[in-house]
């Protein structure tokens, strides 16, 4: 059983177009959430959104390759370079026939879904765009991703709702562990701000009209972000070999069903998969300083969490730093596991919690330590990162601090 560890990360996200930026902005408590600029947002009754700002696509990819990518391969593409330029790793030669690459998502090319659908009933036109299947497979950003950097290893694409991301990396880190491969690709992606995306979800009347506000009494709904985040899980004696640096240690991981409601949470299937983590990394409750909570701001979600933290944890419970990073970027749905992912490891690298923005009020159904609205300096040895799932599904990721 080989250890696996981070060495590079990389983002397109509301907070942030880096890794960098994002840090700055988590530990700043911005909150990107705003008036949606898209297409026919008039028509919506849900009218905010976290969208990706200062993006432009013509920046990073040329006229052929736009017309092969949907906004949410754009996305992990880019994101995919930046964390390969960081881990500093040459996949020339044996190791990229040995590498691959898994990426979340829960929409796939969401946009292009709904530009054609546009194309052939609002306009008429008895043809669309020649790319359209190859641009909305959700498989396409780890096809684009593996084909960028020639990863001829394992490469898939996991779509399991809102912990898709969190499902991809854990998977990764299986493989890497498992020696099936010395380095892979994964994290997740998610485009799904269109008028099509934001409808579907309007449906659920899950949506917040103002802000979010995770475990906070006055909390509306959860509000939806765009973006991406890939990482390099690499074999550390692989990493240590190179010369590498590495961010985190990926330490346990694991996935649980609830097999009970297709989108009302169990704190029981959410314990078992923090607990799982746990067990899987070898390290006792008490060891855990914070956990980056689902925290949709839904009073289903937040309360359920928060029950199922109660049930891992007892009275350590109350001594856990957990927040919401939702209130700032929003819910990447598929996505939002690897987004999350990099406030775990700026509390690991740089010793700065992620705050839980918007809380005003406190819950009695949710008794914990969410850091409201102002992050917080703290050493962190080991922290959680939750996912769960419609459907119930759950996947945690167990970090330790490198």
């Amino acid at each position: 059983m080989r250890r696996v560890v981070i060495t590079g990360a990389g983002t397109v996200n509301p907070l942030g177009t880096d890794l960098a930026a994002t840090w700055a902005a988590m530990a700043a408590g911005r909150v990107a959430i705003g008036p949606l600029d898209i297409r026919d947002r008039e028509r919506l009754s849900v009218q905010i959104g976290a969208q990706v700002q200062g993006f432009d696509p013509e920046v990073h990819f040329d006229r052929a390759q736009l017309g092969m990518l949907d906004r949410f391969a754009q996305f992990a593409l880019v994101a995919a370079r930046q964390a390969v330029a960081q881990a500093g790793v040459d996949f020339a030669g044996d190791l990229g026939l040995r590498a691959g690459v898994v990426m979340g998502t829960a929409g796939g090319g969401l946009t292009t879904s709904d530009d054609s659908y546009r194309t052939v009933y609002e306009e008429g036109k008895a043809r669309v765009h020649p790319f359209t299947v190859p641009r909305l497979m959700n498989n396409a950003a780890a096809s684009h991703v593996s084909m960028e950097f020639g990863l001829r290893g394992p490469t898939f694409s996991v779509a399991t709702a809102c912990a898709s991301s969190n499902h991809a990396m854990g998977l990764a880190f299986q493989m890497v562990r498992a020696g099936a491969a010395p380095v892979m690709l994964a994290g997740g992606s998610e485009a799904m701000l269109c008028f099509g995306g934001i409808k579907a979800w309007e449906g659920l009347r899950v949506m917040a009209r103002d802000a979010c506000r995770p475990f906070s009494a006055d909390r509306s709904g959860m509000v939806q972000g765009e973006g991406a985040a890939v990482f390099v899980f690499e074999d550390r004696d692989h990493a240590l070999a190179r010369g590498a640096e590495i961010l985190a240690e990926v330490a346990g991981f694991a996935m649980t069903s609830d097999a009970a409601d297709i989108v009302m949470p169990s704190a029981e299937g959410a314990g078992r998969a923090m607990a799982g983590a746990l067990a899987d990394a070898g390290i006792a409750p008490e060891a855990v300083d914070y956990i980056n909570a689902h925290g949709t701001g839904t009073a289903a979600n937040d309360r359920t969490e928060c029950a199922a933290i109660a049930q891992v944890f007892g009275d350590h419970a109350r001594r856990l730093m957990v927040s919401s990073t939702k209130s700032m970027h929003g819910h990447l749905i598929g996505g939002t596991g690897a987004v999350e992912l990099l406030a775990c490891l700026m509390a690991l690298r740089q010793g700065v919690v992620a705050p839980t923005m918007g809380f005003t009020t406190s819950d009695p159904d949710c008794p914990l330590d969410v850091v409201p609205n102002m992050a917080r300096q703290a050493r962190v040895e080991v922290a959680l990162s939750n996912a769960f799932a419609f459907g119930g599904l759950n996947a945690v990721l167990a970090l330790r601090r490198a």
